[in-house]
């Protein structure tokens, strides 16, 4: 029920937070769960509690983690989550160019397959 934005904004997170942290892999699902909380509060209307992202987790984390892994990710970024996210960029072309539907669902189908394809 999230936002696309959420979405890219989350990958975007985890990608600037990794270059620049070395997480354990044991910590690797509190850091993309952490990634999606944090897009949420600058996305979305209504944010998902954290007690709703602890039973995503199958309750592998505490309050107290995720809290705290907020603040490392925060403070590692700089506070910037303002950045722009390739939907952000295709959203504004598309507009610009006066595009056909096809044009942009194939748009918006390609910068997803982007998020897990690098190639």
């Amino acid at each position: 029920e999230l936002l696309e934005e959420t979405l890219f904004l989350t990958v975007n997170i985890i990608d600037r937070f990794l270059a620049r942290e070395n997480v354990v892999r044991k910590k690797l699902q509190l850091a993309g769960v952490t990634a999606m909380l944090l897009a949420c509060k600058y996305e979305e209307v209504s944010v998902p509690v954290v007690e709703d992202l602890i039973l995503i987790c199958d309750r592998a984390y505490t309050r107290a983690d995720i809290l705290e892994m907020e603040r490392r990710i925060v403070n590692t970024l700089n506070f910037n989550m303002s950045v722009p996210t390739p939907y952000c960029f295709m959203r504004r072309f598309l507009k610009a160019a006066q595009s056909e539907k096809k044009l942009e669902l194939l748009s918006f189908f390609m910068i997803e397959l982007s998020l897990v394809e690098y190639e």
